[in-house]
């Protein structure tokens, strides 16, 4: 049966790919404003050979530390990119088109008309810690998903189980989980409350992935008993168990050790050693890149594009599947006001925005759903950039000229956001052009950006964006809009129940034209102004022939061939 899916071997293809990733890079950062200077970087040419060994490590940079590594409680890129090589779900993702493919699960089955799914399980899968995998562990992942105390949901406000069931065992009536139930050894049932379309493309989610019982228990995952990062975590999320490629071996600093896991049921791949080591600064990954000390990193900034290709770097891109927004935050004096809110979005100069800080293909969004998904509103209230408008509209709102505090991050690129630093100061530029008062607060990521811009109220603007993690509309509609939530301080009962009422609709034209709704909805009300759909793309070295580059970043290690060269020794330059 199907597997995550393996490398194909491109024998004799790298000419073609390396002048293809040199010249692509043109169009990468064509239509944009001059990139300052990247700092100069050596590499050395008279170097011994590499051992066999090295040549089954593989060192990527990332621009985060991972938030926590229990899959089930957060909702972020580098905690998702480790977690995908350890863990594994029921179901994995077609690579070209992104349609659920079976991964844990063998085949599924439908039934009681979309209100319960048969699985039937691979019979040769272990845990890393030798346990097996069967129908119990998975209505033991369900049930600990389902009946997670409150306190330790509270991770992040976006975490997979609520975004796609709506609700936890708290809240049985408004859960669309009902229960799970082994028919064998090998087979289990998922029954539902009410139809769930996106339910096998939801299951490809990192957050859906199946965790050893036994580790779940022993390392109390639901007791955050841990700090690190300023972040509450279980002894669990610093040390995941699952049947993946990879095992967790450690945590330390910046770096995340892996190891490849003798007892894989699937191809194990070349690589036996993967370090996921950060780098927060775009500089620093450039350098350690061109330097030799990583193999790749991600989020390919427009000022570091053309460096990468004249040292013969390949840049590999992602077809755009996030959207970068600026939140507002309703519980901020004045911006309650819808008027206040339309001025907003009027100030606002898309490819003005776009233009010098986004890798060529970046489109300007007037709603979230990414044209991937085919549910685009093409008559969708818009607020074209009017300056003048939006100067008349502060006015009325009656805004009297106070700070408004206007969160960004720091040292960090998100795959819808590379480059936050160049990003804020246009926008402050046309925003201040259009008479509102910034008060400009930057906060590092790693020191809780995320808990903040979604928590904290004194805000009134911040910069976030939502990428996908499977193919559906529901996969934005829900976490960013089916329901209240303290980011936006929104409440709109109309436009939750719509969410709804869409996810469970079967695909076809009604379900397009409820999420064609569902932007109107969203874009009449202005909780936040959709900025752009982000191109994103990642660099690999001349060893790499085949890396499984995803929309949705399943991209699982294992699947990446290796060119048998023999590779000079990293440069020690830092």
């Amino acid at each position: 049966m199907p597997r995550t899916p393996a490398a194909r071997r491109l024998n004799g293809r790298r000419p073609a790919l390396r002048i293809a990733a040199a010249a692509s890079v043109l169009a990468l950062t064509s239509c944009t404003s001059p990139a300052p200077p990247v700092p100069a970087t050596t590499t050395s040419s008279t170097v011994e050979p590499t051992t066999a060994a090295t040549r089954g490590d593989f060192t990527f940079g990332t621009a985060a530390d991972p938030t926590g590594l229990d899959p089930a409680l957060v909702a972020d890129t580098e905690s998702y990119r480790v977690t995908r090589q350890v863990l594994e779900g029921l179901v994995s993702v077609d690579p070209v088109t992104s349609e659920p493919t079976p991964l844990l699960a063998t085949s599924w089955e439908e039934r009681d008309e979309g209100r319960a799914y048969a699985f039937k399980l691979r019979d040769d899968v272990v845990f890393h810690d030798d346990e097996p995998f069967n129908a119990e562990s998975v209505c033991a992942n369900f049930e600990r998903w389902y009946t997670m105390p409150e306190e330790t949901r509270q991770l992040d406000a976006s975490i997979g189980f609520k975004s796609v069931f709506k609700a936890f065992s708290d809240e049985p009536g408004a859960s669309l989980y009902n229960s799970c139930q082994p028919l064998g050894e090998y087979e289990v049932l998922i029954r539902l409350t009410a139809r769930l379309t996106a339910f096998i493309p939801a299951m490809a989610m990192p957050a859906f992935a199946m965790s050893s019982p036994k580790a779940l228990e022993e390392l109390s995952a639901n007791q955050l008993t841990e700090a690190r990062g300023g972040t509450q975590l279980s002894e669990y999320a610093l040390s995941p168990v699952g049947t993946g490629p990879f095992e967790f071996k450690s945590w330390e600093a910046d770096e995340v050790l892996l190891t490849s896991f003798e007892g894989y049921w699937g191809n194990r791949g070349e690589i036996q050693t993967v370090t996921f080591k950060t780098l927060p600064r775009s500089e620093a990954r450039l350098r350690a890149m061109n330097t030799g000390r990583i193999d790749g990193y991600d989020f390919v900034t427009v000022d570091s594009a053309a460096e990468l290709a004249r040292e013969g770097q390949q840049i590999l891109q992602r077809d755009p599947y996030s959207v970068l927004y600026l939140g507002m935050n309703q519980d901020f004096p004045g911006v309650d006001n819808l008027i206040f809110r339309q001025a907003v979005a009027h100030a606002i100069d898309k490819p003005a925005l776009i233009n010098g800080s986004f890798l060529n293909g970046t489109s300007p969004a007037n709603q979230f759903f990414p044209p991937k998904l085919g549910v685009t509103n093409e008559e969708i209230t818009d607020y074209e950039y009017n300056p003048d408008r939006a100067r008349e509209l502060l006015a009325e709102s009656g805004y009297d000229g106070e700070e408004l505090p206007f969160h960004y991050p720091l040292n960090v690129s998100r795959p819808y956001l590379s480059s936050p630093e160049k990003v804020y100061a246009e926008l402050s530029r046309q925003l201040t052009a259009a008479g509102f008062n910034l008060q400009p607060v930057p906060t590092r990521w790693s020191d809780g950006y995320l808990q903040i811009v979604q928590n904290d109220d004194n805000r009134a603007f911040h910069l976030l964006g939502w990428s996908g993690s499977f193919q559906d509309p529901d996969n934005f509609a829900s976490p960013l809009f089916g329901s209240y939530s303290e980011e936006f301080a929104f409440r709109d009962n109309q436009l939750f129940s719509m969410v709804d009422r869409a996810g469970t609709l079967p695909n076809g034209e009604e379900r397009t034209a409820a999420y064609q709704d569902i932007s109107e909805q969203v874009n009449t009300g202005l909780p936040a102004v959709p900025l752009a759909f982000p191109i994103s793309a990642l660099v690999v070295s001349e060893r790499v022939l085949e890396y499984p580059v995803s929309p949705v970043m399943n991209e699982v290690f294992n699947a990446i061939d290796l060119a048998d060269v023999e590779l000079p020794e990293p440069d020690e330059e830092s």
